[in-house]
């Protein structure tokens, strides 16, 4: 039996930004997770999630090609990760087997709604790595990291790649995204292996290991209500008629800006320069998304989402929504020595779920994309 797991994520700053390629975000990987068993199977396999429901999912090998073949093709991330596995595993000459995938999910409360925390990313994270350890691949963690990327992109092709950055390696990081429609085009013309190894297809990419904030208290609160990120990105890109939306170069422009001075607050070796920088930063990068939110028409920052943070600030910390909004969750960065007890009173009396996150601690190095 193999098991990996992947961590689920939240976005600190530079939310639909990070879309563009080169253009940054600060994220996070918390401390909930997904789990991925793989047993060898024969004849057959299994994919064993509560996204099927009660039985497994089976699949087979067309003789001919040795392609995954499944009487009803699910369209998710699951099987664009195996897919993107066997094709670079086919490449390499290596031989097919069958296998079993048990998944799990700690991403989600009892009823099965999502906490927003990335469970599509994770779950490719951990497939792939679960892949890579069965073929004995011997991937770095950045090339899984790339891997996952490529599977990914099949499904939801504007995907920036920050949740995967993020569950591939743990911590807080800066990213940047490549552009992943020049990823799709050298894979469908070079192949999976080819397309690992083309570092100029991969410029913009780019994955910085930040240095634990120890000055700040870091706060999650749900609002119940899952939000659509690819449907929100679309919509922000593509206001309805009649609208004038803000210039979206001025968007990114102050985003990067926001970013980049996270990023400083960060490196302050004394905790409290980080707090001075940092909670600023937070409310900045907040008004930044109110501003996208009132130009494109499309609301970010939900009821729920504008009283967590509102709250937040009240009580002299820095709140705001955390990936695309629009439900989901909202982050907080407080002071050290900030007490937060009233904060959480709020929150509650609000039907604002404190989740009991912390962050995934950093693993392995990061190499170049």
């Amino acid at each position: 039996m193999i098991e990996t797991r992947a961590p689920g994520k939240l976005y600190i700053a530079g939310e639909y930004a990070v879309v563009d390629p080169g253009q940054p975000a600060v994220l996070v990987a918390v401390d909930r997770y997904i789990t991925v068993g793989l047993a060898e199977g024969s004849e057959l396999g299994r994919v064993r999630s509560s996204a099927y429901g009660r039985s497994p999912l089976v699949w087979v090998r067309d003789d001919a090609s040795d392609r995954i073949v499944i009487e009803h093709q699910p369209t998710d991330y699951v099987f664009a990760a195996i897919g993107a596995v066997e094709q670079l595993r086919s490449e390499l000459g290596l031989a097919p087997r069958y296998y079993d995938l048990d998944i799990g999910s700690e991403l989600d409360d009892v009823s099965g709604r999502k906490f927003g925390l990335g469970s599509s990313a994770a779950v490719t994270t951990a497939v792939v790595a679960a892949l890579d350890a069965f073929y004995g691949l011997e991937l770095t963690r950045t090339e899984r990291f790339k891997l996952a990327l490529l599977a990914t992109i099949e499904i939801a092709p504007k995907a920036s790649g920050g949740d995967l950055a993020a569950s591939a390696f743990g911590g807080w990081i800066r990213y940047s995204s490549p552009d992943r429609e020049a990823l799709r085009l050298h894979r469908s013309v070079h192949g999976v292996a080819a397309t690992l190894a083309a570092s100029g297809e991969w410029a913009g990419c780019g994955v910085t290991r930040l240095p634990d904030p120890d000055g700040l208290q870091f706060l999650v609160g749900w609002t119940g209500s899952p939000a659509s990120t690819e449907r929100l990105v679309d919509q922000v890109r593509h206001p309805g008629a009649g609208r004038s939306p803000r210039p979206y170069p001025e968007f990114t422009s102050d985003s990067r800006a926001c970013v980049d001075a996270l990023v400083e607050a960060f490196e302050q070796p004394e905790p409290a320069a980080q707090s001075r920088g940092a909670l600023p930063t937070i409310r900045r990068a907040r008004r930044v998304l109110q501003q996208l939110s009132a130009s494109s028409g499309i609301t970010i920052e939900t009821a729920q989402l504008r009283t967590l943070c509102d709250v937040a600030e009240r009580h002299g910390a820095a709140g705001k929504p955390s990936g695309a909004g629009g439900g989901d969750c909202g982050i907080v960065l407080a002071d050290a020595g900030l007490g937060t007890a009233p904060i959480l009173r709020e929150w509650e009396a609000n039907d604002i779920r404190r989740l009991s996150l912390a962050p995934h601690a950093a693993t392995g190095s990061i190499d170049a994309c």
